[in-house]
């Protein structure tokens, strides 16, 4: 296996108690079995001769990766992962073929890495390198990509690893964006999961390339004297173990590394000298109880002199990623400062691979989560997806990015997926944001185990679990901004789009009701309701129903088509209405025809007369008098053309007191369209006891044009209609046509 010298000289192996990375053993599947010599014998081919964008061989990095992995207690299915990531570009398929060869839950982890390895070089190839907008978003699209597969988090800082080595080794530039990066955002996130030997690393060769200078001054220092420095801390290594196995305290004493990048910030943290840093002299003790901790740090404080304000307990109080140890700074007989840390050995495994050492997979992923086992590994994931959690707020706090992550807040599901919701989002919230139908069914949350209330504002890295009824329906309290159920902008879309829905469904049905009856009516019920909504102009027939229902389109437009088309009239020619019976009986229109007995009389459709209008006639060919307003323009041009036509009418008298004869009239209503205005001119109508009996209507770039049939019976009573149609909010006019 090649693999780059750089590597094996600078990461030593660890231990075989180290806790596995990846517990595989006991749920292996058939095509897992061999995974490492498989993996790298599928992708060889495919990566023969190719080399990264570092100029590092793509064979050799992934050789190298695997190597570190291992190192840090990776399994070997993890590091045949290592070789996948790279075989994906070049497959048209990757998924599948990967799936097959390997299983799904390999595929999706070299899927997942190789985007999320597109999306940073991406960033790093744009313009602005320095933007703390497209860092966010960066990190951002890092943070969700770790928490879908945790494994992801392992392959990338081991990869961005070797990529500094390599650059170290073969003293090739490092571009700076790639350095900062390093430094920035990987080297905060091993230290947030307690990676310390990454942590340092990445932290001291990030360091090497961006202040190149700074970092040799500093390696010189500590090369001056090393051998002299040396030999005093191994006699003093020595005198502290066997002292302490003296004591019957089970220690073992070694030197604590050097690392140039925290010597370096603490001298500019605290404005120190070089020979000021007290952990350039640094011995660690490691101890087989909590309680051989406290006896230890006992003895050395009665043996040196301790400076008190440089003592830290991280026993009883951990650090957030969960390190513990204790820390002091004491003088040596030469008033020299040293530096001793002393922690189980419990502790010192944590502390070299942090919340990774508890991680434990399944890879066969039949069951769990993203891989991870259902049993008492999922606490450690809620506590590493925490850490994660916790690495992106760190970024936050930095002065570049402030700001920038304020908008947003991650919660965790039950199975442990993280969950990206605004600043100040509920549960309910948070219940759309998992799916829709979650949202409309939820009826309560808990929030880390606890009953809350469903306006509760939920905080970065909580446990949301939601209880919901099998069929429910979202509450419109919840579009109430004051009682702060919502805030996200697509959980108030979904909830809207709900209430939508119910009332086009009911408008809907009302158009459909209101359609069969009139089917019904006119002995047309085996139309097939799609063909007549075409007919119509109309899509499907539902669109025609919800028209029909919302009162915007006339059942006079359905009952034309379904009537057969009558002939078409000339001008001088009108549908007779009624023939008078006796010389002295009147007709039934109230129009009394002078001097002339038993004349059929019409009233003109072209203006529609009504009392008490000033009323002519005209004496068709053959079918009687039809009688028109005065001032018709249609009776004008007939009377010009044949005035010897032209006869005297009047309105006559009802035959009776209690029939009152009405009159169909036409109005026209010119106004802005909005919604309900159809409804509300008609309850001026049904309110002024004027019958309606046909409406049309159009709308044309945001006016409504409208024309009602109504039946009166004195001209006169409608103009006051007209004045009240007219106050009615977006009318421009209400006429009689």
């Amino acid at each position: 296996m090649k693999t780059n010298p750089a590597a094996q000289a600078s990461f030593t192996p660890q231990s075989d108690a180290l806790p596995q990375l990846i517990a595989a053993t006991a749920h292996t599947l058939p095509e897992q079995m061999n995974a490492l010599v498989r993996a790298r014998a599928f992708a060889e081919p495919l990566m023969a001769g190719e080399t990264l964008t570092s100029g590092e061989n793509t064979l050799a990095h992934a050789d190298a990766v695997a190597t570190i992995l291992k190192s840090i207690g990776g399994s070997e299915a993890m590091q045949a992962a290592s070789y996948l990531v790279h075989a994906c570009i070049h497959l048209n398929k990757p998924e599948d073929v990967i799936a097959k060869a390997f299983g799904a839950n390999f595929a999706a982890l070299a899927v997942e890495t190789t985007k999320l390895m597109r999306v940073q070089e991406q960033a790093r190839a744009a313009e602005h390198l320095d933007d703390p907008v497209m860092q966010t978003e960066n990190v951002r699209k890092m943070l969700l990509a770790f928490s879908r597969d945790l494994r992801v988090v392992m392959l990338r800082l081991a990869s961005r690893l070797q990529t500094l080595r390599f650059h170290a080794a073969t003293k090739r530039p490092v571009p700076p964006s790639l350095a900062r990066e390093s430094l920035q955002v990987f080297a905060p996130l091993a230290n947030r999961l307690g990676i310390w030997q990454v942590k340092w690393e990445l932290e001291d060769l990030s360091f090497r390339f961006l202040e190149p200078d700074t970092y040799k001054d500093v390696a010189r220092l500590l090369d001056e004297k090393r051998g002299e420095r040396e030999v005093y801390m191994e006699q003093l290594r020595g005198r502290l173990e066997s002292d302490l196995r003296a004591r019957s305290i089970s220690a073992s004493v070694q030197g604590r590394p050097k690392h140039i990048y925290s010597i370096v910030k603490k001298m500019r943290g605290k404005s120190l000298n070089f020979d000021q840093v007290f952990d350039i002299r640094a011995l660690r003790v490691v101890v087989p109880s909590v309680k051989d901790c406290y006896a230890a740090l006992s003895w050395v404080h009665e043996q040196f002199q301790p400076i008190v304000e440089e003592f830290d307990d991280y026993i009883a109080k951990p650090k957030a990623n969960g390190y513990q140890s204790l820390h002091t700074i004491v003088r040596d007989d030469h008033g020299k400062p040293i530096e001793i840390q002393i922690r189980t050995q419990a502790m010192h495994e944590h502390a070299e691979h942090g919340v990774a050492a508890h991680w434990a997979y399944k890879e066969a992923g039949a069951k769990g989560y993203a891989g991870v086992s259902a049993t008492g590994e999922y606490d450690a994931k809620i506590a590493v997806l925490r850490q994660l959690l916790a690495w992106e707020r760190d970024l936050a706090g930095s002065v570049s990015n402030r700001g920038l992550f304020e908008d947003r807040i991650y919660v965790l599901t039950p199975d442990a997926a993280v969950v990206e919701l605004p600043q100040g989002a509920t549960p309910v919230d948070f219940a759309y944001a998992v799916h829709t139908s979650l949202g409309h069914r939820c009826r309560g949350a808990k929030v880390d185990g606890a009953m809350v209330t469903l306006n509760t504002q939920l905080q970065n890295g909580q446990t949301v679990e939601i209880s919901t009824v099998k069929e429910g329906r979202p509450s419109r309290d919840w579009l109430n901004a004051e009682l702060g159920y919502l805030t996200s902008n697509r959980a108030k879309a979904k909830v809207r789009a709900w209430f939508n829905a119910q009332a086009t469904h009911e408008t809907v049905g009302r158009g459909r009701e209101a359609v069969e009856k009139l089917l019904q009516r006119e002995g047309k019920t085996a139309i097939k309701l799609e063909d007549l909504a075409v007919q119509l102009g109309f899509k499907s027939a539902d669109a025609l129903f919800e028209v029909v229902g919302k009162d915007e389109f006339s059942l006079r437009n359905i009952e034309t088509v379904l009537r057969p088309p009558e002939p078409v009239a000339q001008p001088d020619d009108f549908l007779l209405l009624k023939k008078t019976r006796t010389s002295n009986s009147s007709p039934k229109a109230g129009v009394l025809v002078v001097g002339i007995d038993s004349l059929m009389t019409q009233l003109a459709k072209c203006c529609k007369p009504a009392p008490p209008d000033d009323i002519r006639g005209f004496v068709t060919r053959g079918k009687g008098v039809s009688v028109h307003r005065a001032d018709c323009s249609n009776f004008r041009e007939l009377a010009a053309r044949s005035i010897e036509r032209v006869i005297d009418v009047e309105w006559g008298t009802p035959r009776s007191a209690v029939t009152v004869a009405v009159y169909p009239v036409d109005v026209a209503v010119q106004a802005a369209d909005r919604q309900g205005l159809l409804r509300d001119i008609s309850e001026v109508f049904a309110r002024e006891k004027t019958n309606v009996i046909g409406v049309q209507t159009q709308s044309v770039k945001g006016t409504a044009w409208m024309t009602f049939t109504v039946e009166v019976s004195d001209s006169g009573r409608l103009n006051k209609v007209l004045a009240i149609v007219a106050g009615v909010s977006g009318v421009r006019s209400a006429r009689r046509r």
